[in-house]
């Protein structure tokens, strides 16, 4: 996907305009630090990779018709191109080294659980820190690389990888001191991996043990877009002379993950949700939560940006990042939900309204969104509703 140029087009709105009524915690820049303050200097490229695997072992092969949508999820974690990306994101793979390296005290003789372990990092981080023993469970084929990686850096005796999921696994032991995950997605609960660390978290953890993060929160702005709105919206509207407008509509209806310029945010950033992972319970994912955001310019707004926090609050200094537009560029992007309305708004003006977030209920790893939201202002009145579905 590709990045947007800015957009900090202030302006003075001189008329009135007719809206249609169909329907900071902080960045890392500016709060939460990457672990251990170091710095993060190499840019990343983003690619996406594809597998060129013409003949895939049978292992591999399960037909089309038998397969369930938790089996592409976890087949889609078996090519190494996204591992590749997540361990290239510096930003998420330092913080979760510097975590466990800055902080042995807490993996220290401890067993430790790492759920979803992908290549096994964290768990190499883990055991490098001292840990008595870990348990890496990874569901995909990446599984059967990350033992062979266990093992070719000396680790066999300290990290035991378990393949399957984790909730039809049995551990070899009744309880685990921590668990560490990179469990978040875009819009930090695409993919509904949450539960699965909140399962870990009540079979196997003690009384009083970690999970790292234990914290993540999510947050809402606005930002004007015309430019890419029309690039990738409006432009199904005249598809070489045709009216392919039926596009359009579903083009809406799905979130956008794409890098956002900061000189494109017209609003403050609005806190929506905190989840404390160490407590909350699994519904707890599913939420409405209000907001207001109030314009810092006068300027359009075409679409709400959503973007997360996480941080590790039982590190000797609170350590996490943050994938706002103010900080350096993740993996994770940002989410855009494009408004049907594009707002007139003065600065001062709030755009008010609520945010609803539920599992689809076919597909619980699909997100489905909820958008309503109002706008009294001088030059624009509107109140309208929005469905999304992240998929």
């Amino acid at each position: 996907m590709g990045r947007r140029k800015g957009g900090n087009k202030s302006l003075a709105p001189g008329g009135s305009q007719k809206c249609s009524s169909s329907n900071c915690l902080h960045d890392a820049a500016t709060g939460t630090s990457i672990a251990g303050g170091e710095e993060v200097d190499e840019v990343i490229e983003e690619r996406t990779e594809s597998s060129n695997l013409e003949n895939p072992p049978e292992s591999l092969a399960l037909s089309s018709s038998d397969k369930t949508s938790a089996d592409y999820y976890f087949d889609s974690y078996s090519h190494f191109g996204i591992h590749e990306e997540m361990l290239k994101d510096v930003v998420r793979t330092k913080t979760y080294q510097n975590v466990i390296y800055q902080n042995t005290f807490l993996f220290k003789n401890k067993v430790v659980l790492d759920v979803g372990a992908g290549t096994g990092i964290l768990s190499l981080f883990c055991a490098k820190a001292g840990a008595k023993h870990v348990y890496a469970i990874e569901c995909s084929h990446m599984a059967d690389m990350a033992k062979e990686i266990v093992q070719a850096n000396g680790f066999s005796n300290a990290i035991t990888v378990l393949k399957g999921k984790v909730e039809e696994i049995e551990l070899p032991v009744t309880h685990v001191d921590v668990i560490i995950s990179e469990w978040m997605g875009y819009f930090l609960l695409f993919e509904n991996m949450l539960n699965t660390v909140l399962y870990a978290r009540d079979k196997w953890l003690i009384n009083d043990g970690i999970v790292l993060p234990d914290k993540a929160s999510l947050y809402l702005t606005a930002i004007e877009d015309a430019e890419y709105k029309e690039d990738k919206i409006e432009f199904w509207n005249d598809v070489y002379g045709f009216d392919m407008s039926c596009i359009r509509k579903q083009a809406m209806m799905e979130p956008l993950v794409d890098t956002v310029d900061q000189n494109q945010m017209v609003t403050n950033c609005q806190l929506l949700k905190t989840m404390n992972i160490s407590k909350m319970a699994p519904g707890d994912a599913s939420f409405t939560a209000p907001f207001k955001l109030v314009a810092e310019r006068n300027d359009y707004i075409h679409a709400l940006v959503a973007y997360f926090d996480v941080s590790f609050t039982k590190c000797h200094k609170m350590m996490g990042f943050s994938t706002g537009p103010r900080s350096k560029a993740t993996h994770w992007k940002q989410t855009v939900l494009y408004l049907e309305d594009v707002l007139t708004i003065c600065e001062g003006e709030a755009l008010v309204g609520s945010m609803t977030v539920e599992p689809n209920k076919t597909n619980p790893r699909d997100i489905e969104i909820m958008l309503k939201y109002s706008l009294n202002g001088q030059h624009c009145q509107v109140s309208s509703t929005q469905h999304y579905k992240m998929r």
